[in-house]
């Protein structure tokens, strides 16, 4: 590559990051959804989808969409949401959870936990037999939240695609489950839908971890592969609005590909699984 290309490609690059960035703050201006302090190589990829699917050539092109036309924006906001999950995810982590955790929960009148980042829903019905097991659901409170308005919908509903239910069967009973997994549910021509005692004691509820506040103290704050999509000084003010929404002793627990380490907020916690990301708050 000749001078002339390097000169060109350097020029490229510097002009799509500027381009992006004005994309992030007109929407952190125009409706108040702060996307600034994401992954820039993640977020950089999933415009580039919206302007492919939307048959659209540019950044600028897809700016001048978002900002005058709401389809748009939903569009791409969907597009921003991190949606990967499924129920019992990592297994182990749930194993330990029932192991280490539960005892610690089976000595508080009433529990309070906190799903960052729940997504469809998965995980929360995945605590919600975990705890319904273990014979401490019933005092316990589930806060579930969202960015996304259409997949805290979705979760509420409690309908999930028949054949995932091979997968996450599986993870269940590697999980620790103690029942057939199908007690849990039923076939309905629209998918599998979950009993709905599953979400008796569920609060969905929209809430931005980059812009909102605490809103509760917590024994249990769960946000598993959320934070991994975040840059460090991002995620430094999410552990922090963690650290003030747990009660002393309260349990964090985290994505396996994260970690508290070189977090301001790590000598506060101290390891319960830490192969499985789990912390309890211990000042």
């Amino acid at each position: 590559m000749n001078e002339l290309s390097e000169f060109q490609s350097r020029s490229q690059e510097s002009l799509e990051k500027i381009e992006i960035e004005l994309l992030l703050q007109g929407i952190y201006a125009w409706c108040g959804y702060d996307y600034r302090g994401y992954s820039y190589n993640s977020i950089k990829r999933r415009i580039w989808h919206r302007i492919h699917a939307e048959g659209l050539t540019s950044i600028s092109g897809l700016q001048e969409k978002v900002l005058h036309d709401p389809y748009y924006l939903k569009r791409l906001l969907g597009d921003f949401s991190i949606n990967v999950t499924e129920m019992f995810r990592n297994p182990s982590f749930f194993l330990d959870f029932r192991e280490k955790v539960v005892p610690m929960l089976r000595t508080y009148p009433t529990i309070r936990i906190w799903h960052a980042g729940c997504s469809t829903g998965e995980e929360v019905y995945s605590m919600a037999i975990l705890l319904q097991e273990e014979g401490i659901y019933d005092k316990t409170k589930i806060y579930a939240t969202d960015i996304n308005s259409e997949v805290l919908k979705a979760a509420k509903t409690g309908l999930f695609p028949l054949d995932a239910m091979r997968k996450y069967t599986n993870n269940y009973i590697k999980g620790g489950g103690r029942r057939a997994f199908s007690d849990y549910y039923k076939a309905t021509a629209q998918g599998v839908k979950f009993h709905s005692s599953l979400t008796k004691n569920v609060i969905f509820a929209q809430h931005n971890l980059v812009t909102d506040q605490s809103f509760n103290e917590f024994n249990v704050i769960l946000c598993r592969n959320v934070l991994i999509y975040f840059n460090k000084p991002l995620q430094e003010q999410v552990h922090e609005l963690f650290y003030r929404s747990l009660g002393t002793f309260g349990v964090l627990g985290l994505g396996e590909s994260e970690t508290l380490t070189n977090m301001k907020q790590a000598g506060c916690y101290e390891e319960i699984a830490g192969y499985q990301k789990l912390y309890r708050k211990i000042k």
